[in-house]
């Protein structure tokens, strides 16, 4: 599937006249695929969890975010793949738009699959592991760092159920017990900004970040 394919869902729910969201255009550079998480502060508060993935961000809403310690087993719900641009996207999506609210950038970096223990091998997300229903994958974030894995645990087959998974820390020399920090109080790591702070900047006004 083309990334502009893959993207149909997304363009659906947007008018971009209205919002300053990237309509994607960008072609992956050929490096190591990024990763990026974002707090996004709609009609619920939440984080949304970004893996690029053949051109595209996959993307989940995990309510609680990210954590660090590996008892932390976090819901996060699939939601529709996201542009490569969107991993730069801070700012404040307008009232009666989709998703409509404040969006600060929490974490970006790489990252890569982590060996296949059954294959023996470094697998590629382009082989479809998120297909098959479990990912794991080493961060080098800002923030985030080391292994972590996607697992899906619920089909979203049937009327009435949506498919769900669970993000969790590998337990590794990289783990913590820190959790994720307050998303009221936390900062951008491209503006240093808090949500606060980018609400009232493109209201024109002043806050204490």
């Amino acid at each position: 599937m083309s990334s502009r394919n893959g993207l149909t869902a997304y363009r659906g729910k947007r008018h971009f006249d209205r919002t300053r969201e990237p309509e994607g255009e960008q072609t992956p550079s050929g490096g190591e695929p990024c990763f990026v998480v974002q707090i996004h502060d709609a009609s619920t508060l939440h984080f949304d969890f970004r893996l690029e993935v053949d051109g595209v961000l996959k993307s989940w809403s995990v309510p609680k975010g990210p954590s660090t310690d590996p008892h932390d087993k976090r819901l996060a719900m699939p939601t529709e793949d996201h542009p490569l641009e969107y991993r730069e996207f801070e700012g404040v999506i307008p009232a009666g738009e989709y998703g409509a609210g404040t969006v600060i950038v929490w974490d970006e970096g790489s990252y890569h699959p982590l060996t296949s223990h059954k294959k023996g091998r470094a697998g590629s997300f382009s082989e479809s592991p998120l297909e098959a229903g479990h990912a794991s994958f080493w961060l080098d974030g800002s923030k985030l760092h080391g292994g972590y894995a996607l697992t899906r645990f619920r089909s979203g087959e049937g009327p009435g159920k949506r498919e769900s998974w669970l993000l969790v820390k590998e337990n590794d020399d990289r783990a913590g017990r820190g959790g994720t920090p307050d998303a009221r109080r936390a900062r951008s790591v491209r503006s240093g900004r808090t949500l606060k702070r980018v609400t009232a900047d493109e209201a024109g006004g002043a806050a204490d970040g």
